[in-house]
C-alpha cells in the first residue's frame, strides 16, 4: 500500500495514481507494513517541523519503506534525506508534469533500498538494511596512514610521495555535450562546474588538482572523514542534477554528473604544475572515470581503504563488477519525479 499523509490531497490526486491511500490521522497512529511506501507531504513546513517530522517518520517505518513529498521545493539538504534511509523523494516536478507518476516509479523507489525485517529484542523489530554491495565490500585491506602524515595543502612539498583518494568528476548528457553545444556555452558550463564543485568538495578539503577543460580531478586527504564529506558531496549533486543543469548551466539538454574515486599514491605537485606527472593511480582514475563510469553515478574503486565508506553509506552502492583488474562500485540510480536522464 502506498500512504501519502497531506493536508492538500486534492492537488496531489491528479499527479499520483488510483492505489494511492491519502491520509488525514496524526502520523502517530501509523501502523505500516511490509511492502508499505509511506509519503509525508512537506508543503509549508518550517525546519524545526521537518526535523521532528523526519524523526518520527523514521521511527514508525523502520522496517518500511518511507519518502518525501516537497512539491515547493522547501528541502535544502535532498541528499541528506536519503543518508536518513529516505526510498525516495518527489520534488516539484510532481506537480508539473502532465503525467505525474505512474505505478512504476513506486515499485522503482521500494527496490531501490532493501529494508528487511527482523526480530529485535523483547520481540519488537529493529532497522536491517540490507548491503546491497554484498559481505565482502571494500575488503581491500589497505589501511590509512597516520593522520599526521598529511600536512595540509598549504605546507605540502612538492615532489613527496604520498597516498591520496582521487576524484574525477565531469558531466555528460545521453550524447556528448560537445556534439550538440558551440565552445563558448561549454567553456561556461565548465567554468561553473567547476565553482560549484568548489563549493560542495570544501567539507572534505579537496583540491582541485587537475582541469582538461571538460573534465577534472580533485585530491582529498588520506583520511576516512575526507572521503565520507567527498562520497556525501557527489551524491548530492547527483540528486540535483535536473536543478543544476537547467538553473546553474542554464542548458535544457538532459545532463547528469560523472563521478569517480579511486585512491593511490602520487608523486605531489601543485596545481598548474602537474603535466609532468606519471602515476598508476592518476592514470587508473582517468581511465574509470572517463571510460568505465556512468553518468548519475559514483563509482568507486576496490582499492579504497576499508574505512573509506561508513556503514551507513554501503547501502548506497552495488557491485559493478571489474575494471582493468580492480572490482569496482556504483551508487544506485536515482529516480526523479520527472524522467529526466
Amino acid at each position: 500500500m502506498i500512504y501519502v499523509f497531506t493536508k492538500k490531497s486534492a492537488s496531489l490526486k491528479t499527479a499520483l495514481p488510483k492505489n494511492v491511500s491519502f491520509v488525514n490521522s496524526p502520523l502517530s497512529e501509523h501502523s505500516p507494513e511490509n511492502g508499505d511506501i509511506s509519503y509525508i507531504d512537506v508543503s509549508g513546513f518550517s525546519d524545526a517541523e521537518l526535523k521532528k517530522t523526519l524523526a518520527q517518520l523514521k521511527k514508525i517505518c523502520c522496517n518500511t519503506h518511507w519518502g518525501i513529498i516537497d512539491p515547493k521545493g522547501s528541502v535544502k539538504d535532498i541528499a541528506e534525506l536519503f543518508f536518513e534511509g529516505a526510498c525516495d523523494y518527489l520534488g516539484p516536478g510532481l506537480l508539473k508534469s502532465p503525467k505525474g507518476v505512474d505505478a512504476k516509479h513506486f515499485k522503482s523507489a521500494s527496490q531501490w533500498r532493501k529494508v528487511t525485517p527482523s526480530a529485535g529484542p523483547a520481540g519488537g523489530y529493529e532497522n536491517a538494511a540490507v548491503p546491497s554491495a554484498g559481505a565482502g565490500f571494500l575488503k581491500s585491506g589497505i589501511k590509512l596512514p597516520a593522520a599526521s602524515a598529511f600536512p595540509g595543502w598549504k605546507k605540502m612539498e612538492t615532489g613527496k610521495n604520498m597516498p591520496f583518494y582521487l576524484l574525477y568528476c565531469s558531466l555528460q548528457g545521453k550524447t556528448a555535450l560537445d556534439s550538440r553545444l558551440n565552445d563558448k556555452t561549454l567553456n561556461n558550463i565548465h567554468k561553473n562546474f567547476l565553482s560549484l564543485l568548489s563549493i560542495y568538495m570544501e567539507a572534505g578539503d579537496g583540491l582541485l588538482w587537475m582541469n582538461t577543460g571538460r573534465d577534472c580531478l580533485f585530491l582529498f586527504p588520506p583520511r576516512a572523514k575526507s572521503a565520507e564529506a567527498a562520497i556525501k558531496a557527489c551524491v548530492g549533486m547527483i540528486v540535483s542534477a535536473p536543478l543544476f543543469v537547467l538553473e546553474t548551466f542554464g542548458i535544457s539538454i538532459p545532463a547528469n554528473f560523472i563521478f569517480a574515486m579511486h585512491y593511490g599514491t602520487i608523486t605531489y605537485k601543485p596545481p598548474g604544475k602537474t603535466g609532468t606527472i606519471v602515476s598508476d593511480a592518476v592514470n587508473s582514475i582517468f581511465h574509470l572515470g572517463a571510460k568505465k563510469s556512468e553518468p548519475g553515478r559514483l563509482t568507486i574503486s576496490g582499492e579504497l581503504p576499508d574505512v573509506s565508506i561508513p556503514p551507513s553509506l554501503q547501502d548506497l552502492f552495488v557491485p559493478a563488477g571489474e575494471y582493468e583488474g580492480r572490482k569496482i562500485w556504483q551508487t544506485k540510480k536515482f529516480t526523479y519525479a520527472k524522467p529526466w536522464y
